[in-house]
């Protein structure tokens, strides 16, 4: 495979804190991420394909290219925002790409009719993640296939600092994400649901050293300060480590997102 890259925190408050735009400078990564993904998925002209939480539309536009006008390509997102934002992109795009409101729980879309689905960075957010994968495999046709790709928090490097305020700012992530670990479990969720398992791979998204401490760390480390993991002297400090090796270039913040492939028995 070719990516080898209050006080309560908790529910939809602490999810808000995994989000694209804090890994910014990883975006580089996130690309090769998904030109693997379609890649593998190789959709066909007249197949269809879905990607579930499919945010500003762009993977389904990619989809609705391959699969032609006389395929499927298909967005299923519950944010009302993103899907208007999807739509309108689309339509400017004037790609056949469609947009449907729905979640991981509930595919708006019939049994066995789908050939390739895509779901990228959703797991961690999910309670229930069986219940997801069962939808992905009710929905894939026989020999249908799926790209999972989620990130693993326990991955998580921050360079440099102190290894104790380190671990406790890790620590806090972990405990305010509903699955951080979700990266490494997609096999096994795959498989439990009678999937096929084809490939397995990993991607490390690493920060650009010029973004210095980050949004995410900065929230983070005073989450850690509120629950007291650390002093505020303590992220004050972490905090100034960081910029420092932001400016010597001895910095280093990363997460690794893994991806999987798997397809559904003939």
């Amino acid at each position: 495979m070719a990516p080898t890259h209050s006080t309560s925190f908790s529910g939809p408050q602490a999810d808000r804190l995994i989000d694209v735009h804090d890994l910014r400078a990883a975006l580089p990564g996130i690309r090769r991420l998904r030109h693997w993904a379609h890649q593998a998925l190789a959709p066909q002209p007249g197949e269809s394909a879905i990607d579930i939480g499919s945010g500003s539309g762009s993977e389904v536009l990619a989809f609705a290219d391959a699969v032609g006008p006389t395929g499927s390509a298909v967005g299923v997102e519950p944010d009302p925002d993103l899907l208007a934002a999807a739509e309108d992109r689309a339509t400017q795009a004037g790609s056949t790409a469609r947009f449907v409101p729905g979640d991981a729980y509930n595919l708006p879309l019939g049994s066995e009719s789908v050939d390739a689905a895509l779901c990228e960075r959703v797991f961690q957010h999910l309670t229930t993640p069986g219940r997801a994968v069962g939808e992905i495999a009710r929905v894939l046709r026989p020999g249908g296939r799926v790209v999972l790709m989620d990130s693993d928090w326990g991955t998580a490097i921050v360079h440099p600092g102190d290894r104790h305020v380190v671990h406790e700012v890790i620590e806090t992530l972990i405990g305010n994400t509903t699955d951080p670990f979700a990266g490494r479990r997609l096999p096994g969720l795959l498989t439990r649901a009678g999937l096929e398992i084809d490939d397995v791979g990993s991607h490390a998204l690493i920060q650009d050293h010029s973004a210095g401490a980050g949004a995410l760390v900065a929230r983070v480390s005073a989450m850690a300060v509120a629950r007291g993991a650390i002093t505020e002297q303590q992220r004050e400090q972490l905090l100034a480590d960081l910029d420092a090796g932001a400016r010597s270039g001895d910095i280093h913040l990363s997460v690794t997102i893994f991806a999987v492939l798997a397809h559904k028995p003939e």
